[in-house]
């Protein structure tokens, strides 16, 4: 009994550091709902680098098409990667046996990782692989030590190495920095706007309705400040007639 409290405090205590260290700085996603073309973008980024492994169970493809001003065509086209219905769900091609082999268990959906870590750390996350030999699949991520996937955005971005500060009490070296060593595809103004683009497209899966209700705020305002006048005349024609 005693060797399994102490098992799960440890495990607390891991779960805890790897928590810590998931939630170092983050930078500014600085993503914009409104932005349409940014969203479609971020859509068709999304099937191409992340679809493959990750899937968005929450959502449908008919939905993407109504939400994003695009047609069932260019959906189907575009953005549908697996052969799935114009209303079907968007989930993954790759069996869960292949997934178990190749990554030791299936990738996570992601409709909504935006909504449970945040926008800033989707984004710093995206940013902060490199390559370390000493991981199965040769790369580490900085925001989220130890993580177990490659960096799917490496032809865009390039190849990224870490900048090593003073070890830790481990003895093992602290990363204090990137750098891209080999260039990608994309300059790096390019890549950042490509990940913001990545990083709204998850932020709108997370909660697709945020669209509408943004558009309808508006009129909402304006129809409780008109509301509110009338009201207030109605209150004063009452109380000029009681005095």
């Amino acid at each position: 009994m005693l060797a399994r409290i102490a098992a799960f405090a440890a495990g607390l205590l891991v779960s805890a550091s790897a928590f810590a260290a998931s939630t170092g700085d983050l930078q500014q996603a600085g993503v914009d709902l409104g932005n349409q073309a940014s969203l479609q973008r971020g859509a068709q980024l999304y099937m191409n680098y992340c679809a493959g492994c990750h899937s968005l169970k929450y959502l449908r493809y008919s939905r993407i098409a109504e939400d994003l001003d695009l047609t069932e065509e260019q959906v189907m086209e575009n953005l549908n990667l697996t052969g799935a219905k114009f209303g079907e769900h968007v989930l993954v091609a790759m069996p869960e046996e292949h997934a178990t082999e190749w990554f030791g268990k299936m990738p996570p959906d992601l409709s909504l990782i935006a909504r449970s870590r945040g926008s800033d750390w989707v984004y710093t996350y995206l940013k902060s692989f490199y390559l370390d030999e000493s991981r199965p699949l040769g790369w580490n991520n900085k925001l989220f030590p130890n993580a177990s996937m490659p960096n799917p955005l490496w032809e865009l971005q390039g190849l990224q190495h870490a900048i090593h500060g003073e070890p830790d009490v481990t003895g093992e070296p602290t990363v204090v920095g990137l750098e891209v060593t080999r260039a990608g595809t994309m300059a790096p103004a390019e890549f950042d706007q490509a990940v913001r683009d990545i990083t709204a497209f998850l932020e709108y899966a997370g909660e697709p309705a945020a669209l509408k209700r943004q558009s309808m705020g508006v009129w909402v305002v304006l129809f409780l400040a008109l509301l509110t006048f009338l009201l207030y005349l109605v209150k004063t024609e009452y109380w000029r007639d009681v005095k």
